[in-house]
């Protein structure tokens, strides 16, 4: 969760394809990202269950200074790679790519007991963005390259088999002795009834 809109910016601009982005709509609030793990049990951003999304829409309602105060908001939120960033935007603001991937979800009150549940497991820390992006793409590198030398073994393994194979339909020896007695050997048992 961003604490202002300098924040936020660094959100936007470092967010990964796993988040998702969680904001009082046509309000100010912080923005609160979700970040997914990459095997999920329910599936994309589309099927989050219920409770989390009014988790997450009741903290960006509490961190929100109009939206805290009013009841019947709704909260939207979308995959961080649908939003929009362009330079003539203020500072915090974001606009989407695509509105039919943004989802609503109607808070009707604020409900004490989740904002301080969250609370009470609240982490506040200096996060250097870039560093943890550069970290990032040295580890995807590594199970990337990992993943093609893993490929390329298998297919040298196969090309090995394929050869294996193709050494066995050569027409090598095809012309021996062994096997111009061999035929002769088989034209005399059937014998020379050809004509």
């Amino acid at each position: 969760m961003g604490k202002d809109k300098v924040e936020n910016e660094d959100l936007i601009k470092y967010g990964l394809e796993t988040d998702v982005w969680f904001h009082v709509d046509k309000l100010s609030s912080a923005h609160v990202y979700l970040r997914l793990p990459p095997d999920l049990p329910y599936g994309d951003w589309q099927n989050l269950p219920p409770a989390l999304v009014m988790d997450l829409a009741q903290l960006v309602k509490a961190n929100s200074i109009e939206g805290n105060k009013k009841n019947n908001i709704t909260v939207i939120y979308t995959p961080w790679s649908n939003l929009k960033k362009t330079g003539d935007m203020p500072v915090g603001q974001v606009s989407f790519h695509r509105n039919e991937r943004v989802g609503r979800f109607h808070v009707p009150a604020r409900e004490n007991a989740i904002v301080n549940r969250l609370n009470k497991t609240k982490v506040e820390k200096e996060v250097d963005h870039e560093a943890e992006r550069q970290a990032r793409l040295k580890a995807e590198g590594r199970v990337k390259k990992a993943a093609a030398i893993e490929q390329e073994r298998e297919a040298a393994a196969q090309r090995k088999i394929w050869e294996e194979q193709k050494k066995g339909k050569r027409f090598e020896g095809l012309f021996s002795e062994e096997a111009f007695e061999e035929r002769a050997a088989q034209e005399d048992e059937d014998g020379d009834d050809f004509m």
